[in-house]
């Protein structure tokens, strides 16, 4: 774990960095209080500067909400300055996309200059702070030494915890899952629909689910009769996160949880595959439940799916298009893979988004979410 240090009282002071984003500690730290005022703030922010708050830790949740304000207006004024450039040819897709992610990578890094200390144990000393101890657990295990972290980080810990607790409901299973932090939460309930309605072959006894996340469809197949379902994840804490939901769901017996790379060992009449939807870099952990760098799950499947289904076997892939609409990887290319890895689509089984972006006329990617269907694409060995 790295270190982050300051002048404080004329001397030179340090503590644990923690980021579960990745972010490296920051080189410029300055301690602030309650005399801070927001446009000072946000000039320190802008310039790479962190402020090691000392004040009220309400105080602090409000100078972010300020600097959350100037940020977003700094990046309207941007997007409405360029939008006026009548000489210029509009953005591509692609275009706007890179470009929405650089202001949301650099929205990031601008609001997380706002730093808390903490004590061992997760104690924040300062004054009005809440009990943050059992979120902090949960995200971060145990703390013996002091810390510093972000307030914007620390507060999706907290939303994290609270989602942890009253767990998302899910209609297939008339049931909750409960997300951990750092693990995808299932809000879009639309995939997992698709997963509880498409035909399932007569006497199913067994399938894989490729990256379990948190257990939601192994827990949907396991719901519709499949008598084992082996799941697999690569992370830790998903793996963790996803037997917890499976136990609290009483399907211990019939869920078994893997860690692997995509595949466990062996064949099975029905392979189920969720992986991130879009091709990009992820900017934090979180965000490989997002963005696929190279569409390597995606690929991995699609070329590992042959030799893992028995013979007559489906594979089902659910995936966004809305990658196309982005123009990130257009439908021939995702054909051509299904193709080169010797697989032939059986049926395809679409829905449309609900989520509220889907409707928000002001997000700046509208014009490719109203357009985004989510697919499960029925797969099987080439004849």
């Amino acid at each position: 774990m790295s270190q982050i240090t300051w002048q404080e009282g004329g001397l030179e002071r340090s503590a644990q960095w923690r980021s579960e984003s990745g972010w490296p500690a920051p080189k410029k730290v300055v301690v602030a209080d309650d005399t801070m005022n927001a446009d000072a703030a946000y000039r320190l922010a802008l310039d790479g500067t962190a402020l090691l708050w000392r004040g009220d830790f309400q105080n602090a949740r409000q100078l972010l909400n300020a600097l959350v304000r100037r940020v977003d207006h700094k990046s309207d004024r941007a997007r409405r300055a360029k939008a006026g450039k009548a000489d210029k040819a509009p953005p591509t897709p692609a275009e706007l996309f890179h470009r929405h992610r650089l202001q949301q990578l650099q929205r990031a890094r601008t609001l997380a200059m706002l730093l808390i200390p903490f004590e061992p144990g997760h104690v924040i000393p300062l004054r009005r702070a809440p009990g943050v101890q059992e979120a902090c657990n949960e995200a971060y295990g145990p703390a013996a030494e002091p810390y510093v972290a972000s307030l914007r980080e620390l507060l999706g810990v907290i939303g994290a915890h609270e989602w942890r607790r009253k767990g998302v409901h899910i209609a297939a299973l008339d049931d909750h899952i409960h997300p951990w932090y750092g693990v995808f939460s299932p809000v879009r309930g639309e995939y997992v629909e698709l997963v509880a309605q498409a035909p399932l072959a007569r006497g199913v006894k067994l399938a894989f689910d490729i990256g379990a996340g948190t257990g939601v469809l192994s827990a949907v197949l396991a719901r519709r009769g499949i008598g084992r379902v082996v799941a697999t994840d690569m992370d830790a804490r998903a793996l963790d996160c996803a037997r917890e939901n499976i136990a609290r769901l009483g399907l211990a017996q019939t869920v078994e949880l893997v860690e692997a790379d995509l595949f466990p060992a062996g064949r099975a009449p029905l392979v189920v595959c969720n992986p991130p939807w879009l091709p990009g870099k992820p900017s934090s952990a979180i965000e490989y439940a997002i963005y696929d760098p190279d569409s390597r799950m995606l690929k991995g499947f699609l070329n590992g799916l042959p030799e893992h289904l028995e013979p007559g076997g489906e594979g089902w892939l659910i995936v966004s298009d809305l990658a196309e609409h982005l123009g990130l990887r257009p439908r021939e290319q995702l054909l051509g893979w299904i193709a080169a890895a010797g697989l032939e689509v059986v049926a395809r089984h679409d829905v449309r988004p609900t989520h509220g972006k889907a409707s928000d006329a002001d997000d700046p990617l509208h014009a490719a979410r109203a357009r985004e269907v989510t697919s499960l694409w029925r797969l099987r060995a080439a004849a």
